[in-house]
């Protein structure tokens, strides 16, 4: 593959707003709503566990219940994406995630200390169905929307949103109701997001490979991945990323951030973080680099400050400010990444190549 791979014509532009378009706005209602959910959903799980007297390394096991089939079910999500459409998959994703949580809903609702292998399987099962959906919520950008920046940047800022909204309202939930009404909102929400994308059923999709079986679907994927030096370049360097500073950063640096500033600090700070992902959404809907790698890769580099502060002990506004603008870079460069992949990866195998983005991001994290 040539350098000219990873540049985008500056005529994108000119296209129209992805708002404009129904497509786009179901769509955009629907990744909201999940989101919203997947953001309650780890508040609503700790505290049902801990509840149930399973203590901590209950948490963990019923993480690594969730986590599980992901890493390993993510690819094949991103041959049935391309097989079946992603749209469908998305749907059916929806519907089972929340079937599994109005199922642990009930019951919690009906007993104080429900058995852990109970959690873990519903658990399991969710976390199946976000294998099915996630390889196919890539490939959906280019469906509804020409102008993908903008509609990555939007998606990147509903993200930072929904991170922001999301715990705290299960916080609210459980401490004002009880934690299986928390779960019966999570579960309403994924019925929304499937509800929504019921429109898009029939939107119209390229055909793949026909009948292929699956493993030569895999392949197929397989071949188109690894063909793009600069795709798996970035998803190798990110796997060690995850390895070795995501996974080890995110407790560490919540440890010493509250022993630095205290609990309510660590929240603001976190706030902050968050503050800076939507700044980076919003700047990444007007800059328009011809090179999006290159500049999502410069604005990679503010990230660093994010481990850096706690471990400098910078004081609580310089924490802050170091957070708003790593959380600026996290965000820039993936809306750099997601244009950069959905607009050289056809469509007919997009889902695919996604899903080993996906599980390049986050298989290492459990270990």
């Amino acid at each position: 593959m040539s350098v000219d791979d990873t540049t985008l014509p500056q005529q994108s532009a000119t296209l129209p707003s992805p708002w404009r378009s129904t497509r786009f706005r179901l769509f955009f209602t629907a990744r909201s709503a999940s989101l919203l959910a997947d953001g309650m959903l780890m508040v609503s799980l700790t505290t049902a566990v801990l509840g149930a007297g399973h203590g901590a390394s209950g948490v963990g096991y019923a993480l690594a219940a969730w986590m599980t089939p992901i890493v390993l079910l993510v690819l094949f999500g991103g041959v049935l994406a391309d097989r079946f459409t992603p749209q469908l998959m998305m749907i059916c994703a929806d519907v089972a995630r929340m079937l599994a949580m109005l199922t642990l809903a009930t019951l919690l609702f009906s007993s104080d200390s429900v058995p852990l292998w109970q959690i873990m399987g519903l658990m399991a099962l969710s976390g199946a169905a976000t294998a099915m959906f996630q390889p196919g919520m890539a490939s959906m950008v280019p469906r509804v929307a020409e102008d993908i920046q903008k509609a990555n940047a939007l998606l990147r800022i509903s993200e930072a949103l929904s991170t922001l909204l999301g715990p705290g309202l299960a916080g609210i939930l459980v401490a004002y109701w009880q934690v299986s009404g928390s779960y019966i909102v999570i579960a309403a929400a994924y019925a929304l997001s499937a509800l929504v994308l019921l429109p898009l059923r029939k939107l119209h999709t390229e055909r793949d490979e026909g009948d292929a079986p699956m493993w030569r679907r895999l392949a197929t994927g397989w071949q188109e991945f690894r063909s793009r030096q600069w795709l798996w370049g970035v998803i190798a360097v990110w796997s060690v990323y995850g390895l070795f500073v995501f996974g080890p950063a995110l407790p560490l640096g919540a440890a010493l951030m509250i022993e630095q500033h205290g609990a309510s600090g660590y929240g603001w700070i976190a706030s902050a973080d968050g503050a800076g992902t939507i700044i980076g959404g919003l700047i990444g809907m007007r800059v328009r680099p011809r090179r999006p790698l290159v500049a999502g890769a410069l604005a990679m580099l503010c990230f660093a400050l994010n481990p850096l502060a706690p471990a400098l002990e910078w004081s609580f506004a310089a924490t802050a400010i170091a957070h708003v603008i790593a959380g600026y870079g996290f965000a820039f460069w993936g809306v750099m990444w997601a244009t950069s992949v959905q607009s050289h990866i056809p469509l007919t195998v997009l889902s695919r190549v996604s899903a080993y983005d996906v599980a390049g991001s986050i298989m290492v994290i459990p270990l």
